[in-house]
């Protein structure tokens, strides 16, 4: 039997650089077991939904091959998670499992009570931040209360100073020296059995590799961010929301080489890639916030919300998870999110207020939606993301912004390129018309090969009239809390 290994529990960090929990293991000096539990079912109510699951296979196989030419392997287990991990140290007489932390309210408690259980068999157990920036709790008013808006947030976190460089992958990694069970990947069926992930296939390349690629592409146009990262119809952000997701790779890694972009000269942040450096920073805010209010993956943050009249088995749902609404900017979003299982943030905050606020469908159906279907269905963002569009989280949208679809895609996608792209049958509208097909003349129409109604869907409900539904319900509500 071997004795002394360590256990290094892979979760939502299946990546081998800058992995602290991997780099404290190696410092222990003795045998080394990767290990990935499958264990769905403790997530709570949020189990990975089909387009993460897809996305986790390819990653799970990227980090075997990386671990394999390192001389190591990834032995792949079934849950619950802590029978799972007993039974490994009784094969391995492993006495120290390491891992990365997670946030999700289910995993917390988990991890907890595993924690808990492995420390009184004698199994010493260390656990480390891999995944933001600072933790929740690093970064509260003085009072010792969490953060609800995000500007003091982001000046506190930069007050704390610099983070520290991120470590190379290993060259080399210990093994064990006897063989373990290990279930086939492909046994864990995280795979669709029918193949609908072809546009994923050709949008993506999950893994370590796939994370460093995407990055190296964002560089070489960093600087033009602040101009570009409102146009869906370029290539203008870093997309790279579901490697962070998987832990791919790490804010931290993405922190420093955006600053070096700059040059980091005095000013160099401000003047040029502050702006997404402070998205790296909401999404430790939206971390922040599941964390100490775990409630709002389920339930408004503002409690006057839970009195808000939304429609009940609104059939337009339906539509708007097709992309038929008949306004094209959201459609185009949909069947961008459809397709790739990823939209452009602009066009994500427009197709939310149009559910919640045009077609009052209450923003939890959208959230679900949109968990089956991201790549990067992460609970902290898809949570802090919908409740702010529905104004009823923290640092929420004034209630009175309701995003009109149609002034948004003028404003954003100008020449049409990007519902050109996605919703084809309206090609071949001049750009003048392409946003507002239901206004168009008869004879544009016609050019262009259109009959509204057969082709094209018309409007579900007119702007100006679901603008008027959306602010007598919001002034229905009593006086907001905080």
């Amino acid at each position: 039997m071997v004795t002394a290994a360590s256990l290094l529990w892979f979760r939502h960090d299946l990546r081998l650089a800058d992995n602290p929990a991997l780099n404290a293991a190696l410092a222990r000096g003795r045998g080394l077991v990767p290990v990935f539990i499958w264990q769905p079912e403790e997530e709570g109510a949020w189990p990975p939904g089909a387009a993460s699951r897809w996305w986790l296979h390819q990653s799970l196989a990227a980090l075997d091959r990386e671990l394999r030419a390192r001389g190591s392997r990834l032995i792949i287990r079934r849950g619950p998670s802590g029978d799972a991990l007993e039974r490994l140290l009784r094969e391995t007489g492993a006495k120290h499992v390491f891992w990365n932390r997670r946030y999700e309210p289910a995993v917390v408690a988990r991890d907890a009570s595993i924690k808990a259980s492995l420390s009184g068999a004698g199994i010493a157990v260390s656990s480390f931040n891999a995944s933001l920036l600072r933790e929740p709790w690093e970064n509260t008013k003085a009072s010792g209360e969490p953060y609800r808006v995000f500007t003091p947030f982001w000046r506190a976190l930069l007050k704390r100073g610099e983070f520290g460089e991120p470590e190379p992958a290993p060259t080399r990694l210990p093994s064990v020296d006897r063989a373990l069970a290990s279930i086939a990947l492909e046994d864990l069926q995280l795979e669709p059995r029918i193949d609908w992930a072809a546009g994923m296939r050709s949008t993506w390349s999950p893994g370590e590799a796939g994370a460093q690629r995407r990055l190296e592409d964002f560089l070489s146009q960093a600087t033009q961010y602040a101009d570009m990262r409102d146009r869906p119809d370029r290539d203008g952000v870093s997309q790279l929301s579901p490697h962070l997701h998987f832990g791919e790779i790490g804010p931290r890694q993405i922190w420093h080489r955006v600053e070096a972009v700059a040059g980091n000269k005095p000013g160099a942040r401000d003047a040029v890639v502050e702006g997404y450096l402070r998205q790296l920073v909401w999404r430790d805010f939206a971390h922040h916030l599941l964390y100490y209010f775990p409630q709002t993956a389920e339930e408004p943050l503002r409690l006057e919300f839970a009195e808000f009249p939304w429609l009940a088995d609104a059939p337009e749902l339906r539509a708007w998870q097709r992309g038929r609404t008949g306004y094209p900017l959201v459609d185009a979003g949909m069947r961008q999110l459809w397709h790739t299982g990823w939209m452009h943030n602009r066009v994500r905050m427009v197709v939310a207020s149009f559910l919640v606020k045009h077609l009052l469908i209450t923003w939890r159906q959208g959230a679900r939606w949109f968990w089956d279907t991201l790549v990067d269905a992460d609970l902290a963002n898809n949570t802090l993301g919908w409740q702010w569009t529905a104004g009823c989280g923290a640092d929420a949208a004034p209630y009175f912004r309701i995003f009109n679809p149609t002034a948004q895609g003028e404003k954003f996608d100008p020449q049409g390129g990007y519902v050109r792209r996605w919703v084809p049958e309206l090609a071949r509208l001049p750009a003048e018309w392409i946003h507002r097909p239901h206004e168009a003349p008869d004879e544009v129409l016609q050019s262009a090969g259109i009959e509204l109604g057969r082709d094209y869907p018309r409007p579900l409900v007119d702007h100006a009239v679901a603008r008027g539904r959306a602010l007598d319900a919001l002034g229905s509500l009593k006086a907001p809390q905080r």
